[in-house]
């Protein structure tokens, strides 16, 4: 069983965490090398995820970088002393590009720059907001590296096929405008309104019932692993039982007749 978060409180010297209601914050704390991660900060976000991921009391986390230049530069060069191989938790760069059991929504907060790992722990979200300053960008193949922690195959999914091999190819840097054009983050706001706009995206998604939420992003995940359209329409999903056999389910419908807010309780 993971650790409650109370307990990664005092032990993430990488990660900051803070919890307000039903949303974890969670912020990679390493300016010094632009928020890049080294092995015991891609552990410690492995805890805090393994932690919001059975932690009933969170239903959204939101990830972001330290400071207004980076969000995070990917992986840390200069600590990397040793092979790629091992030194990833099992769940993947930053404890998510691996992760491919977590229902409950992950939003990045991209307040700055946002490359290598930095771009793949964004593909690997499901949504985004991004400042006006930000870039993203695979550099790895110009360090003799590549994109290997979900980047190139979450990549190749979420734009068209020479837009995201030239991305992949070349080691190109793109804006965060550009970026709002192929799909890969949600909006772009001006840096001193990215706290607003994610407050206001967390807050229509906690509109939402908790459970239908989780059964959309199983749902959603489980259709890309599948062949057909007809296979994916067909497909059982734990979430989805769960939420129709649910009070919620009840109360939703209630409450619109009734014309007042619901009040969920996930269960």
């Amino acid at each position: 069983m993971a650790p409650r978060v109370e307990a990664l409180l005092e032990s993430t010297a990488n990660v900051d965490l803070c919890a307000k209601g039903a949303v974890l914050h969670v912020t990679i704390n390493r300016p010094r090398v632009r928020n890049a991660l080294d092995a015991e900060a891609h552990h410690e976000l492995a805890r805090v995820f393994d932690a919001f991921s059975e932690d009933s009391r969170f239903r959204i986390a939101v990830i972001r970088g330290t400071g207004e230049r980076a969000f995070c530069a990917g992986s840390d060069l200069k600590a990397k002393t040793e092979r790629a191989r091992g030194v990833l938790p099992h769940s993947g760069f930053a404890g998510l590009t691996h992760r491919f059991d977590l229902d409950k929504p992950v939003i990045a907060a991209v307040n700055g720059s946002a490359l290598g790992g930095g771009l793949e722990i964004v593909l690997a979200c499901d949504l985004a907001i991004a400042v006006e300053t930000a870039e993203f960008g695979f550099p790895e193949p110009l360090v003799g590296l590549a994109a290997l922690s979900g980047g190139i195959q979450r990549l190749v999914r979420q734009v068209p096929s020479k837009l995201a091999m030239g991305l992949l190819l070349t080691g190109h840097r793109i804006s965060a405008n550009t970026a709002l054009r192929l799909g890969l983050v949600n909006k772009v706001v001006p840096t001193a309104k990215l706290d607003q706009a994610i407050g206001r995206c967390v807050d229509r998604v906690l509109r939402c019932a908790p459970l239908a939420i989780e059964a959309t992003k199983q749902v959603a995940r489980r259709t890309l692993e599948l062949g057909s359209l007809e296979t994916a329409i067909r497909q059982e999903c734990p979430a989805v039982t769960a939420m129709l056999e649910s009070r919620d389910a009840l109360e939703g419908p209630r409450a619109f007749v009734e014309k007042r807010d619901p009040e969920w309780r996930g269960r």
